[in-house]
């Protein structure tokens, strides 16, 4: 599995809006991409899909844009991978045994299984509370540039 940028932007496009919401005040896509280095088009196009797999909220009009639809210690890294990249998963077989015939005896598609179980419980484990944590504890307060 190979996070692409959409995913990797799209999380770091989270955690600044995890900071910068945090009153609760919407957050335009074109500060965030300035923050973040990031084309204020692929933004749209990533926040579409965060608004559609219900992970951000976007509010219209003079005083609109975006929101995390709940807290940041209530979405999990898993949540935004997910609806970015799809399904956590390293091979065809885990999830769909019909793509395989020999799925039910096969030793190699027991690993995959494995792997794939490790990386969504990785996955899960952050949330994007523990990583603006862990942001400020890299002891950069004021940047808002995140590499992740």
């Amino acid at each position: 599995m190979k996070i692409s940028t959409k995913g990797r932007y799209g999380l770091r496009a989270m955690i600044d809006l995890a900071v910068t919401g945090r009153n609760g005040t919407p957050v335009y896509l074109s500060d965030i991409a300035k923050r973040q280095g990031v084309s204020e088009k692929y933004l749209e196009h990533i926040f579409s899909a965060l608004h559609k797999g219900d992970v951000v909220k976007a509010q219209r009009g003079r005083k609109g844009g975006y929101l995390l639809s709940r807290t940041p210690d209530r979405i999990t890294v898993h949540d935004i991978i997910t609806v970015l990249e799809g399904p956590c998963t390293v091979a065809d077989c885990v999830d769909n045994t019909s793509v395989c015939d020999k799925s039910s005896i096969c030793i190699t598609r027991d690993i995959w299984s494995k792997l794939g179980t490790a990386i969504r419980d990785i996955l899960t484990s952050y949330t994007l509370a523990s990583l603006v944590e862990m942001q400020q504890l890299k002891n950069q307060p004021d940047s808002m540039m995140y590499y992740i």
